[in-house]
């Protein structure tokens, strides 16, 4: 895959493709819809496929101050449109420059002009330009007049009546409701980071951790999951809380901390990438640290048992 973020004009081998057009966070089943779509227009004219999206996030111009909502780490995103064969990504700077385009003139400056598109694909409810002013039909017009095609995408629905969305899922993981995001995501919910260096609590009573921080991610409900780690290539399973530990005086940031079953290691600055698979249990305060190691004991035999 190949990865286009200047701001100039893009070489002349990533022009003229078909771009799917869009936020793309957590890359769902409504986003594959639509990559699909520019996929079958790439085949019947042999282009190549692309994905056109913006970084960072319009929420994150617009609303600095939200609280965290991404699905996916950029380097998820582009990993999930590898896999759906896209080979260029172009990522469009969102900022205030970006934010005061009319729909023409984003049309004419940055798809035509810096992308060079033949033919873009979007979903029927993607809006754009200055104060959201274009919309499908005026993108189609646009198209026209700087040399795109335009193919929408009808809005896809989860058993014929929730649209299936980026909002959809963050509720989802809000609730620890794992198994319908996974659904709607088409993989489990993963969060990736570096391991965080820590107390080493968990090793004084044999359970040793691998904490990440949350940062930008959606907050999952607090509590413990049966979840599966992919540290590098190598795949195990574990158990995770997701939390502020309050047993311990964790403090009000929360963190992933992994206990990974049979893995024996220093992950200590490593890229982890951890699936929640099944929540188990809300979060609790115990009375000392020998309650906690009971309860951590207990939890590690229903997770396996989820996993199973």
């Amino acid at each position: 895959m190949e990865v286009f973020s200047d701001h100039g004009a893009a070489p002349a081998p990533l022009r003229g493709a078909a771009i799917a057009l869009g936020n793309f966070d957590g890359v769902h089943r409504g986003h594959q819809a639509v990559i699909g779509v520019a996929a079958d227009a790439a085949r019947k004219r042999g282009l190549r496929l692309a994905a056109a999206v913006f970084e960072p996030h319009p929420r994150q111009f617009f609303q600095p101050n939200a609280a965290p909502f991404r699905l996916q780490s950029p380097g998820q995103r582009l990993r999930a449109l590898a896999a759906l064969g896209v080979e260029i990504v172009f990522q469009i700077a969102f900022d205030a420059e970006l934010a005061a385009l009319t729909d023409e003139d984003f049309a004419r400056l940055q798809l035509s002009e810096r992308i060079g598109a033949s033919h873009v694909a979007i979903g029927a409810d993607f809006t754009f330009g200055k104060g959201r002013m274009g919309d499908a039909h005026s993108l189609a017009a646009a198209g026209g007049r700087n040399g795109f095609s335009v193919s929408v995408t009808q809005v896809l629905t989860e058993s014929g009546t929730d649209k299936v969305s980026s909002s959809t899922i963050r509720a989802a993981i809000e609730g620890g409701r794992m198994r319908e995001a996974a659904a709607l995501l088409t993989r489990p919910w993963a969060i990736e980071g570096i391991v965080l260096p820590g107390a080493a609590r968990g090793r004084t009573i044999g359970f040793p951790t691998a904490n990440l921080a949350l940062g930008a991610y959606q907050r999952p409900r607090f509590g413990v999951y049966a979840v599966r780690v992919d540290a590098g290539g190598v795949r195990r399973d574990g158990v995770a809380n997701v939390g502020v530990r309050p047993t311990i005086g964790g403090g009000d940031e929360p963190l992933v901390e992994v206990n990974v079953f049979d893995f024996e290691g220093d992950l200590y600055g490593r890229r982890i990438e951890v699936e929640l698979i099944k929540f188990l249990r809300p979060e609790q305060k115990f009375e000392n640290l020998d309650a906690l190691k009971v309860q951590i004991a207990e939890d590690a035999i229903a997770a396996k048992a989820a996993l199973l």
